[in-house]
């Protein structure tokens, strides 16, 4: 009997690894696109929920304190990726420095993270489609459908066509969100963000009081959740080494400069915080309507759909690599790491995390209370992430002292005191998770999901890992 908190591996197959090949495809501009393109729809919906809850300025000091989580998270993440270059990405980082039970916790956090976001995003483009051609709530399951067909699809195509796809639709994105900030200095007017009528003994600057700050503080997150997936594209990339760090921080400036665009321009203009912070889920549109001058019309839509369009595709692509690693590794039952025999992709991945993400959109359509779906979906989101991004500054704090010897051709200008802050700003974000009545049923039940991972891994998958690259590198020392 294999004592608790041990593992035991199993010998494989003749060609397994044959099975499980991947290509390399990726460089510094795919990185930077990959990174960029998978946050970028936080930009155009969700994020501006969070000023309706603390007003805009408990929203930028959320914000604020955001930034500095991802500041310390993505520099150490930029360290540690060349340094352990597998496709596992934060389950290799947690399977090396803090063992196999650190490496599923990591791996199932970040999985979560993925097959949820890509959910929420998908709610908020088939909230913009339906919004472009007018039909009803009831047809919000055909879109989610419809979305998921089309870009699963895209990345099962091949590496190449999805990274090529995914740096034009960035840039795409970025044209249009810089069209948008340059049409809205006419329109805009400081008053307009401080016009959130302010609860009793409270102030314009914080409506909604300090406490506030923390309920905001996951919606703050969704404009920069998912860029800490590029690790996942390391057995894909030309030159991990010198491309991966750049990559990393290129996209991090990127969404500061895009964060910060419209946090400002779209709570400035029209009715201003008021509206933006809770009345729409189209905020983006709804403040191109004003900027643009057009009340209506099915190409506008088309243009402002273009953001969360390349954070699905990018987003998907990411749950497939993470799929893929831990099934590869055993973590997950092994067909799940198959790859298609002439594109190598990871097909069969990519399609299990999309009917996860579509049955987690199908139950919360029909139990969940409609008016605050976007958030509830959005909390359960950040809650994997948070948990993934807690493992992996410990596993980062834990590489610096007990892993001295592995090369690591890019090192973190921030050090163990990035990362300290990094993870204290998560777990204070975990706890704050569960504060909001209206957001915590989601958040209870997507906790239950985790927990449920880790019976199968304390019960199951422990017995019958896989030595994969990962897996060897870890047992190896790094060595």
């Amino acid at each position: 009997m294999t004592p608790p908190g041990s593992v035991e591996y199993q010998k494989t197959e003749k060609g397994y690894f044959e099975k499980r090949g991947l290509n390399k495809h990726a460089g510094v501009v795919s990185l930077w696109a990959l990174g960029v393109g998978a946050v970028i729809s936080g930009d155009f919906s969700g994020w501006n929920l969070g000023v309706g809850l603390a007003g805009f300025g408990g929203f930028l000091i959320a914000l604020a304190v955001v930034t500095i989580m991802y500041l310390g998270l993505c520099f150490s993440i930029a360290e540690m990726s060349p340094a352990l270059p597998h496709t596992g990405g934060a389950y290799s980082f947690g399977r090396t420095a803090l063992g196999p039970w650190g490496g599923f916790v990591t791996g199932l956090a970040e999985n979560m993270e993925y097959v949820i976001t890509t959910a929420v995003v998908c709610y908020f483009a088939a909230a913009y489609l339906q919004n472009i051609f007018a039909t009803p709530d009831s047809v919000q399951p055909l879109w989610w459908l419809g979305l998921y067909v089309v870009f699963v699809g895209l990345n099962v195509l091949g590496v190449a066509e999805s990274f090529r796809f995914v740096v034009f639709i960035t840039v795409v994105a970025l044209l249009i969100l810089v069209v948008f900030g340059i049409s809205a200095i006419p329109h805009f007017a400081w008053s307009n963000l401080w016009n959130i009528p302010p609860d009793p003994g409270q102030s314009t600057f914080l409506p909604r009081g300090y406490m506030a700050i923390g309920a905001a503080l996951p919606f703050a997150i969704w404009l920069y959740l998912a860029i800490e997936q590029l690790p996942l594209a390391a057995e894909e990339s030309l030159d991990i080494q010198n491309d991966m760090p750049r990559g990393m921080m290129w996209g991090f400036a990127t969404l500061v400069f895009t964060g910060l665009l419209v946090t400002f321009m779209n709570m400035g203009i029209g009715g201003g915080a008021a509206f933006f912070g809770s009345a729409t889920e189209e905020p983006l549109l709804d403040g191109m309507r004003i900027t643009m001058g057009v009340t209506s019309g099915s190409l506008l839509g088309a243009v402002a759909v273009a953001g969360l369009i390349a954070s699905f595709h990018a987003i998907i692509y990411a749950y497939g690599r993470n799929i893929y690693s831990l099934s590869r590794a055993g973590y997950l039952p092994t067909w799940l790491s198959l790859t298609h025999k002439t594109r190598q992709t990871p097909y069969v991945a990519l399609i299990g995390g999309a009917v996860i993400g579509y049955g987690v959109l199908m139950v919360l359509y029909f139990v969940g209370d409609g008016g605050a779906f976007g958030g509830v979906i959005l909390n359960m989101a950040v809650f994997g992430a948070v948990i993934a991004y807690i493992m992996q500054m410990a596993a980062y704090l834990v590489l610096k002292s007990s892993f001295q010897h592995i090369e690591r051709p890019y090192e973190s200008p921030l050090g163990r005191s990035g990362a300290w802050i990094a993870l204290v700003i998560a777990a204070v974000v975990l706890v704050m998770l569960f504060a909001n009545p209206d957001f915590r049923p989601g958040v209870v039940g997507v906790l239950l999901w985790f927990l449920a991972g880790l019976a199968y891994f304390g019960f199951y998958a422990r017995h019958r890992l896989i030595e994969s690259p990962e897996e060897e590198f870890a047992r190896n020392a790094g060595k």
